[in-house]
Formats: C-alpha cells, sequence, structure tokens
C-alpha cells in the first residue's frame, strides 16, 4: 500500500505571478479600479481611461513591491535593545561531570 505525497503544501499560492497575501491585494486593487472606473465614465471616455490606467499603474507597483520585498517582508526596528542571558555550560547542569555508557 502506498501513500501520496503532495510537494509543495508549505509553498504559497500564486496566481498570476501573484504569491500568497499579494494576491487579496490585487482583487483589492482591480475592484476600486473597476468602481472608480465606472464612477469616472461620469465625466465620458476620457475619464473612465483615466480610471483604468491608474488600475493598472497600481497593479504593476504591486508586482514591484513583491519583488523588494517578497512574500515574508518584516519592518526592522532600528531601536531596540537586544539582552543575551549568559550561557549556562553544561558541568553545572551535571553535577559529576561524568557521561553515561548505553549499551545496545
Amino acid at each position: 500500500m502506498g501513500f501520496y505525497l503532495y510537494k509543495g503544501l508549505k509553498k504559497p499560492l500564486v496566481f498570476f505571478g501573484l504569491k500568497g497575501k499579494y494576491i487579496f491585494y490585487a482583487v483589492g486593487i482591480i475592484a476600486g479600479g473597476v468602481v472608480s472606473a465606472l464612477i469616472l465614465s461620469k465625466f465620458g471616455l476620457l475619464g473612465s481611461l483615466l480610471g483604468l490606467v491608474v488600475t493598472a499603474g497600481a497593479i504593476y507597483l504591486l508586482f514591484k513591491r513583491q519583488d523588494k520585498y517578497g512574500l515574508y517582508d518584516k519592518t526592522k526596528n532600528f531601536n531596540q535593545l537586544f539582552i543575551f542571558p549568559k550561557r549556562i555550560s553544561n558541568k553545572k547542569i551535571l553535577k559529576n561531570g561524568t557521561t553515561k555508557k548505553t549499551t545496545i
């Protein structure tokens, strides 16, 4: 009896080159762009084209942000103070300081 091995379970979801959280950002940008194009269509064809150009520019900037920061970006705080505890040696933990022999 065999088991199926699903490779890539820990990999992020990729859709049209966008990964993970950037897919949701793109959906929001596209939805906002469609709404803005519909609102700007009151000003004629030029208004709706302007809305679509702004949407395309936002999607382009989203791709650039994904390339620059990656999927798992973290903010850096340079004003932190790190305090590391003193290391404990094994001799203090093992009071007799001898190693145990194991037999099989």
